[in-house]
């Protein structure tokens, strides 16, 4: 008998590390976004500094995070589906639920314009493909996308290795620090420029990190203690410079090779953390949410809007961190059954192109 969690169907060979990182990254994700929409509604936030701290911490590698994992898996997707069929399962899954779920929050804000914080217009339907930053959350669907497919390309047609992918990432990496850096707006491609070399160090470390040989040493404890105060001196840094320039986005911009090495080192050790809760089989809770990131984050900020609408202005609740946690809980939990409900009612076209297969019948 399965002793997986109700909603969490898994193959056999399904890594449980990568669904506990997924959990880490979208629940950082959501503290994010959650906490600045509740700022922006005007919720006095002056006494609560040290949740503005954990929002600038948690904006250093989360990101980064998400690349990284989707890198990991590009030769074994490419074995199993080739070029045409993967940029296709691509369009599918990422650009598809992209496109349709930004039409669906921009329409809801444009009619709700009495009640949000985000002020809409016919206009924005135009940015989702040329300026998605524009389009609150969604630009990391179509940034994935976009570099997937460029990745996808210049390693098989122009036969690039990992290193000529790191080589080229290294230096769209630096472009992108020197146009934030000038202020010059290049909608989407800059996403491109910004992550392509954390795809490819997903790349990279694949071997080693899908070999399960080596899984002991990536869930040790030792490990994790020695990544420990490598993170915390990289976080550190990150939130008091940060602070100093009154700005999340100074050390990213300014500092892009030291940005690199702490997001790298944030990473590292939420990955060792996702191997010793694997190892543990602990928190599973945490696991059933990076299991479904995807459906969680294309609609978790209207189920966060809704919710935060309803404390503030009919209960009356105005205290940040009830909010947050609520909100929170909300945003995590809604979306998933949501998505439950939608693929029992036939609806699996909200999340995909590809209809789901379905189970063989039990004996």
């Amino acid at each position: 008998m399965s002793r997986e969690l109700p909603g969490l169907e898994l193959k056999a060979n399904r890594l449980a590390w990568i669904d506990y990182a997924r959990g880490i990254a979208i629940i950082l994700v959501l503290y994010r976004h959650i906490f600045e929409g509740i700022s922006r509604s005007g919720v006095d936030a002056s006494n609560f500094q040290w949740l503005e701290n954990a929002n600038i911490i948690f904006y250093s590698f989360r990101m980064p995070l998400f690349f990284i994992l989707s890198g990991v898996f590009i030769a074994k997707s490419l074995a199993k589906r080739k070029v045409k069929g993967l940029i296709l399962n691509k369009v599918n899954i990422l650009l598809y639920p992209y496109l349709l779920w930004s039409a669906i929050q921009i329409t809801i804000q444009i009619v709700l314009s009495g009640y949000v914080n985000a002020d809409r217009g016919l206009v924005d339907y135009a940015y989702v493909l040329a300026f998605p930053r524009r389009i609150d959350q969604f630009w990391y669907l179509y940034a994935l996308f976009n570099v997937t497919v460029l990745y996808i390309l210049t390693r098989e047609k122009l036969r690039f290795s990992v290193w000529h992918q790191l080589a080229l990432g290294g230096a769209m990496y630096l472009l992108s620090s020197y146009v934030a850096v000038k202020h010059i707006d290049l909608g989407f491609v800059y996403d491109i420029l910004h992550y392509y070399m954390f795809f490819a160090i997903g790349e990279l470390v694949s071997d080693k990190i899908l070999n399960g040989a080596n899984f002991r040493l990536f869930s040790s404890w030792k490990l994790m203690l020695m990544l420990l105060p490598v993170f915390v001196a990289g976080q550190a840094y990150f939130l008091v410079v940060n602070l100093s320039h009154n700005s999340t986005l100074f050390v990213e911009e300014h500092q892009p090779l030291l940005f690199a090495l702490i997001a790298l080192s944030g990473c590292a050790f939420m990955i060792s953390i996702s191997f010793i809760l694997q190892k543990y089989d602990v928190l599973k809770l945490l696991r059933v949410a990076g299991f479904h990131s995807l459906y969680i984050y294309v609609s978790h900020v209207l189920v966060a809007s809704a919710v935060r609408m309803v404390m503030v202005k009919v209960l009356g609740v105005t205290y940040l961190p009830w909010l947050l946690i609520v909100c929170l809980l909300f945003a995590v939990t809604v979306p998933v059954l949501i998505y439950r409900m939608a693929m029992k009612a036939g609806m699996w076209w909200l999340y995909s192109l590809e209809r789901p297969q379905a189970k063989p019948a039990m004996n």
